[in-house]
């Protein structure tokens, strides 16, 4: 499959959120110091930001590479050669506003950026069904779906329940999480009484995709990912992907950058504690003084350094309250496997899988990555990536990697002949849970804690994102906190339309 390049510049639908003044300093005329906690999309992005506009920041990374779950690191192969291997494939959506202006910074044109020109979800229980080729604009992408999706002929969906349907499309952050932050997923789609293949197309694989099981995960928080990925997306649900490893496409040049900003970076740099004040504690023992701290790490690291931070008992008592209430979800499972041979030529770079016990998405680096793709040709094999999102406390890297191998077989048939010559699973325990009633008690980006700012995919947020951008909106919130406090310009903050398209005023 060949992948073009992406579109570059920053969509004329995207929802400007900040107003920017044009008569304040574009960088700060007095020092301004800035410890940055975490070196995911997050904590890039918020130090990225606060250093282009002159404050000083050292950035503190407890792994010894940056990027978060985004991150990739090299790996040995039986037969000697390098590959690299990560966390599991992510999806760079059009509608990633916010992260995208970021990778702009060393890319401008996001030529890096591929499209995929297919987005199908497959199953051995009904014939594959495409999300790719729909209209950008709703509400006519949903139409056009509903036209040609044979699991969702509108005789059959004649049951579905009106009011439970209609809140999908009267999203609103006020209403929606009064009304269903209170509720399971689960059984708001068992209101919603859609047919059995429509949910399993439209709503199971999609809530799987955010690493929370359905039974555990907040109504509110699955509708406002639907309005953000379908219902008021104008860019539809077409994505993209770099052309190589996130190491090299991603995360060098932005450290690059970063550090020509004169940023201080510092991997393998575990934080202990912080104190009002602020002083930056590290595990051993070093201490770094700055005007402001942007907390930026996974849920339970950030758990961690606050309860071993006496000193924000009495000083934001809100935030240590609040932040106990975080959690992360369900692990997830990430298995690289290397063939002697290639899938079919017609398998898409990205599926999602539809009702398996386990597989939740199959990826084929070699068709999108060019250091995998070298591989291929030089051995004729392909590096197919499975992931379960939300896989069973307790699994096991070798069942895991073994049952989504079995279940792969059962959908693509030719993967039976195929040899496997290496394999690398990992399981991952940082993804956020979004449970039911979470959002009362989730904390936001502004803190109690005077000169402390959250930023991550976990952080309550004031308008739709989710994934790779909340992290990124999220410091671009934080970054503008502290940009205002010290009378800099603010850089703008991007969203698809706040509200559904029944919501009103």
């Amino acid at each position: 499959m060949t992948l073009t390049r992406a579109p570059g510049s920053t969509s004329r639908h995207a929802h400007r959120l900040v107003r920017i003044d044009r008569s304040l300093p574009p960088a700060t005329r007095h020092p301004v110091r800035t410890v940055v906690i975490g070196g995911g999309i997050a904590g890039m992005t918020s130090a990225l930001l606060l250093a282009e506009r002159g404050v000083a920041v050292t950035l503190l990374e407890r792994g010894e590479r940056l990027g978060g779950r985004l991150a990739a690191w090299p790996r040995r192969l039986a037969d000697g050669s390098a590959a690299m291997v990560g966390h599991g494939f992510h999806a760079f959506f059009r509608q990633y506003y916010n992260w995208r202006a970021v990778l702009r910074r060393i890319d401008p044109s996001l030529a890096f950026l591929r499209p995929a020109e297919r987005y199908p979800v497959v199953s051995r229980a009904w014939p594959e069904e495409d999300f790719g080729g729909l209209p950008r604009r709703p509400p006519w992408s949903l139409l056009a779906l509903i036209a040609r999706s044979p699991s969702l002929r509108l005789r059959e969906m004649r049951d579905v329940d009106g009011p439970a349907a209609t809140a999908l499309l009267r999203y609103s952050r006020t209403r929606t999480y009064r009304d269903f932050d209170t509720m399971p997923a689960a059984d708001f789609l068992d209101r919603l009484a859609m047919p059995e293949q429509a949910r399993a197309l439209l709503f199971d694989v999609f809530a799987h995709s955010f690493f929370n099981p359905a039974a555990e995960m907040s109504a509110a928080e699955m509708i406002m990912q639907f309005h953000f990925y379908f219902l008021r997306n104008a860019e539809g649900l077409a994505f993209d992907a770099p052309d190589d490893d996130y190491q090299t496409s991603i995360w060098a040049p932005l450290c690059a950058r970063l550090q020509a900003l004169g940023a201080d970076i510092r991997t393998g740099a575990a934080v202990d504690r912080i104190e009002p004040g602020w002083t930056v504690t590290g595990a051993d023992g070093s201490q770094i003084r700055a005007d402001h701290v942007v907390l930026a790490t996974d849920p339970e690291s950030a758990r961690a350094i606050v309860a071993a931070s006496p000193a924000l008992a009495g000083s934001a008592p809100g935030l240590v309250k609040n932040i106990e209430t975080v959690r992360t979800t369900s692990p997830y499972a990430v298995s690289r496997i290397w063939t002697d041979r290639d899938v079919t030529a017609d398998r898409a770079v990205f599926s999602s899988v539809a009702r398996e016990p386990l597989l939740d998405s199959v990826s084929l680096f070699h068709r999108v990555e060019r250091g995998s793709a070298a591989w291929s040709r030089r051995t004729g094999g392909a590096v197919v990536e499975l992931h379960a999102y939300a896989a069973g406390h307790g699994i096991d890297p070798a069942d895991a990697a073994r049952d989504m191998w079995a279940q792969l077989t059962g959908i693509w048939p030719e993967t039976r002949g195929l040899r496997i010559v290496d394999s690398d699973t990992r399981i991952g325990y940082d993804a956020p849970a979004f449970g039911v009633g979470s959002d009362a008690t989730r904390p936001g980006v502004t803190t109690d804690a005077d000169g402390l700012f959250l930023a991550g995919d976990w952080v309550r947020m004031p308008f739709p994102c989710a994934l790779m951008e909340r992290s990124a909106a999220s410091a671009a919130t934080a970054a503008n906190a502290i940009l205002r406090r010290h009378g800099v310009r603010p850089v703008q903050v991007y969203s698809v339309p706040p509200r559904g398209l029944l919501a009103g005023r």
